[in-house]
């Protein structure tokens, strides 16, 4: 009697579900956007390697991979753009420097002005007072205000000082006005005492010696 034959198992076919996308693709992405950001583009270049690696070995279950390249180019691109960075920092930087100085050099003349005016003013309303060495006296009296009250103005400090009784009538003041931080908020100290004659010195050398050493502005 024949033996009946079993029928081979057919095999059931499994259920696929939809790829994922890979979270490092969109991590590697969104550093190389970033790239604003310390080192996120060395992170963007990193995680889009291991997503590509990842989505390769997946066999489609990860998706991503135009992200995971995307944020490649995107990390290399700003790594190769680093020395031009770097070059344009090298040659922007000292010019915004002797900018800025510029500019406090000349707010800084303008304040030394701005006290010999205020002084003037002073001692035509105060004869019997004359010439003061106090900034909050000409602040009170409404003839400076501001950061020139306060002593401080862009990058620079003013002070009077040698308000010494003279021979006759009237009194003497100076005025100073010497950069902060030499060599970066101002390369030159400002001087003027009663006369209104306005002199100049470079700030490396004493800031006393402006009046007597100091060579005459227009």
């Amino acid at each position: 009697m024949p033996v009946a034959s079993i029928p081979a198992a057919i095999p059931v076919p499994q259920t696929i579900g939809p790829a994922e996308t890979s979270g490092k693709a969109i991590t590697s992405l969104i550093c190389g956007l970033l790239f604003f950001v310390p080192f996120a583009f060395i992170a963007a270049v990193v995680f889009g390697h291991i997503a590509l690696s990842e989505i390769k070995r997946s066999a489609g279950r990860l998706k991503g991979e135009g992200l995971a390249i995307a944020g490649l180019v995107l990390g290399y691109l700003w790594i190769a753009g680093i020395p031009i960075i770097l070059i344009i920092a090298a040659i922007a930087i000292p010019n915004l420097l002797r900018a800025r100085i510029v500019a406090n050099e000349a707010s800084a003349l303008a304040g030394v002005r701005t006290l010999i005016a205020a002084e003037i003013s002073y001692t035509a309303e105060h004869p019997e007072a004359g010439f003061t060495c106090s900034l909050s006296d000409l602040s009170r009296s409404q003839l400076i205000s501001g950061q020139l009250a306060a002593g401080q103005r862009n990058g620079y400090r003013f002070e009077l000082q040698g308000c010494a009784a003279a021979i006759g009538p009237g009194q003497k003041f100076e005025v100073m006005a010497y950069p902060l931080v030499k060599n970066q908020t101002g390369v030159r100290t400002f001087c003027a005492d009663e006369s209104g004659v306005i002199k100049a010195m470079d700030a490396a050398r004493s800031a006393d010696a402006c009046l007597e050493n100091g060579s005459l502005l227009q």
